[in-house]
């Protein structure tokens, strides 16, 4: 399988017309793996809420609450708790974007981030499934919310996305 390839930077924002406003630099973190496995049984994993706990880092104690499907779809609202820095954050997203076997998207309703966009895409690949997060995100509080992002959260958020990279390599390499 290939190393995953991994991009974060600021960029001006997007036009993405049901994104929130905001005067903040849009930034993005894009990751993209190959797993083995086939694409349906692969998309299955990912659209099940519930799994979302198997690939998040467990220093996060991230849990899902509730979910209004118990399968992804266009519209499922999800709610999970974690802790940041120790501190509970509540979170909750809507999925906007769902293709079976080749994408969907969440949103985020309630959370830390001013906004948040997160497209999960999948798409079969000579031996196996190339899996693409491509994440937008704006910090809130301005200036603040620019320095905090320098000092943490782009660390952060690389941990988060080499864990869920390592678990889910591990998933389907166990699979396959």
């Amino acid at each position: 399988m290939s190393a995953p390839v991994s991009e974060l930077r600021a960029e001006a924002p997007s036009r993405r017309p049901q994104e929130s406003g905001g005067t903040g630099a849009m930034l993005r973190l894009n990751r993209r793996q190959v797993v083995g496995g086939e694409l349906a049984e692969v998309f299955a994993f990912f659209k099940s809420p519930h799994n979302l706990e198997a690939i998040t880092p467990p220093w996060l104690g991230f849990r899902v609450l509730d979910a209004t499907d118990r399968e992804v779809r266009e519209g499922t609202r999800i709610t999970y708790r974690l802790r940041l820095h120790g501190i509970p954050v509540r979170w909750q997203s809507r999925i906007t974007e769902y293709v079976e076997n080749e994408r969907f998207a969440d949103e985020q309703l309630v959370g830390p981030y001013q906004y948040w966009y997160h497209r999960h895409l999948f798409r079969a690949v000579p031996g196996g499934v190339e899996i693409t997060d491509a994440v937008e995100y704006r910090m809130p509080f301005g200036a603040l919310g620019r320095l905090v992002h320098a000092a943490f959260v782009r660390r952060q958020l690389a941990q988060i996305f080499d864990y869920r990279t390592r678990v889910i390599a591990e998933q389907f390499s166990a699979r396959g």
